[in-house]
């Protein structure tokens, strides 16, 4: 039986946003400059020794880099993305977040994100 954290990236995986879809059909299969990104991948850590995670809207492992598609909501949330970003750098990742606006001029994204993954 999958632990929660797969259980809730599974979930994430069959209700993506129209933001997500459309970054994951350019990503997905080495897409995106030649890069293996993951979708909403579990990043699995300790907190005074439970066990937590986040799941990340895109993640490339070979650069530890963390793509986080941000809509409406994260308006409203702003102090919960800091912390969580803040967290996840600790960790080791760096996390880049995207407007989903941004989604619609795809090539001025991939530019973006040349930075981040060359």
């Amino acid at each position: 039986m999958p632990d929660k954290s797969t259980e809730i990236a599974r979930i994430l995986r069959k209700n993506q946003t129209e933001s997500e879809e459309i970054f994951w059909k350019l990503t997905r299969k080495r897409g995106l400059l030649g890069k293996r990104i993951l979708r909403q991948h579990p990043i699995l850590f300790s907190y005074f020794g439970r066990k937590r995670f986040f799941v990340a809207d895109f993640y490339c492992p070979e650069k530890r880099l963390i793509i986080e598609l941000d809509g409406k909501i994260h308006e409203f949330q702003k102090d919960y993305d800091e912390l969580r970003t803040y967290i996840i750098q600790q960790l080791g990742y760096r996390v880049v977040r995207v407007a989903n606006q941004e989604v619609s001029d795809i090539d001025k994204l991939i530019e973006n994100l040349r930075l981040y993954l060359e």
